[in-house]
């Protein structure tokens, strides 16, 4: 192939997956609806859109060349789809972030698979804190909780190889696999000086949304696991549950809940606060920011309410743990939260072969009171620590706090 067909085969495909590209209108923690869906081009187009004046894209193809030229083993560069795939998530590795990523097809429809509440693994919500691999929550009743997997144990090696300069997508590609495989994850827990071999088999994972039971002295325990497409059908129809029993307060369990779509945890939030009462501000690069405000008649408001947090509470829980005390003093019981203060959007690129994703960061967002938690995590009222011990012997000092001060 000449260089000048080489060049027209690669802008093709470079075309297909960054020049014409649409919103699909779903954000990781934000839904909202855009219609601009292009088609992609057949011919080449906008070649020289958007590049910027001070970098010469000249560089890109002498490299491809001497690579081409001089590789010793050709058959891997055959490929010209996987070598655009790794020149994008060069690119966008560069920006630094761990949460703004590219997903060629394949891995964007497992994370589609994730977001929809079911997808194949070992159920581990992962996130990177302080730069290292973290688990974020286990997954209620998944091989990663009846393993005995716990929130903030720090993921070393998968499969026996090092997994510390992992990002959250390569290492979920490599957690995820064929439902009855296994694999072996080593993670070092907090408090422990010997990291700890963990042999999963993988299962077909079911995202939980949320369940309540009334405890003995007519108070709603009420657990919410994370923020999906399902979660504001079924908290609706929870909360007319809870409206027609006896219940007369609630304690809102948000521990181990890893977060999820962000406009869920506001209509969430509007069962508890009056209307027009802002519940997240997101600030953008530029400087502009958006406040997202409560829209219905709070429900559920008339009941005294206490709120369970630890490690493995992120994101959305976050933000609704936030908005509920910043408003309403709502006391907050538990461990300092994950700490996970970013929006991220997701940018879809039809392909041949699948769309393929970019999840980017957007924005910073901050609670009622103006509050950044990214990295920081909020801070309980009360802090009452759960043991490895208490979860053995299925003791929950937290939740036994909570009752006490819901008297």
């Amino acid at each position: 192939m000449s260089n000048l067909q080489k060049r027209i085969a690669l802008i093709v495909l470079i075309a297909a997956l960054l020049g014409v590209g649409f919103y699909s209108g779903l954000r990781f923690e934000k839904l909202r609806s855009d219609n601009s869906a292009e088609k992609i081009a057949t011919e080449i187009i906008n070649k020289n859109a958007g590049q910027p004046s001070s970098v010469d894209f000249s560089l890109f193809w002498t490299v491809l060349d001497k690579l081409e030229e001089k590789f010793v083993d050709q058959g891997k560069l055959t490929d010209k789809r996987k070598l655009v795939y790794g020149a994008i998530e060069g690119m966008v590795n560069a920006a630094d972030d761990p949460y703004t990523v590219f997903l060629e097809p394949v891995e964007s429809k497992k994370f589609e698979e994730q977001i929809q509440g079911s997808f194949g693994g070992v159920g581990i919500e992962l996130g990177i804190r302080k730069n290292l691999l973290t688990v974020i929550t286990p997954i209620k009743n998944t091989p990663a909780e009846k393993a005995g997997i716990l929130a903030g144990d720090i993921i070393t090696k998968i499969d026996d190889k090092d997994a510390t300069n992992l990002k959250i997508d390569e290492a979920v590609s490599q957690i995820r696999g064929k439902k009855g495989t296994s694999v072996k994850l080593t993670l070092q827990r907090n408090g422990t000086k010997e990291p700890k071999d963990f042999v999963l088999v993988r299962d077909e994972i079911k995202i939980p949304t949320v369940e309540w039971k009334l405890l003995d002295d007519q108070i709603a325990y009420l657990q919410l696991f994370t923020f999906n497409r399902n979660t504001d059908a079924d908290f609706s129809r929870i909360a007319k549950e809870i409206l027609a029993s006896k219940a007369d307060r609630i304690i809102l369990d948000l521990r181990n809940n890893p977060g999820g779509i962000l406009d869920s945890a506001v209509n969430l939030a509007s069962w508890f606060l009056d209307p027009n009462q802002t519940v997240v501000t997101e600030k953008f690069y530029d400087g502009t920011q958006t406040s997202l405000q409560t829209s219905k008649i709070a429900e559920l408001k008339k009941y005294p309410l206490v709120i369970l947090i630890n490690k493995g509470s992120a994101s959305a829980s976050e933000i609704l743990a936030g908005a509920l005390r910043d408003h309403r003093g709502i006391k907050v019981v538990g461990e300092t939260s994950f700490g996970k203060g970013s929006v991220q959007e997701l940018v879809e690129f039809p392909t041949d072969v699948g769309k393929a994703t970019l999840k980017v960061t957007i924005a910073k967002w901050y609670t009622p009171n103006g509050i950044s938690i990214n990295d920081n995590g909020i801070k309980p009222d009360i802090e009452v620590k759960r043991t490895e011990e208490d979860i053995t012997n299925d003791k929950d000092p937290q939740l036994d706090k909570a009752k006490e001060l819901i008297k």
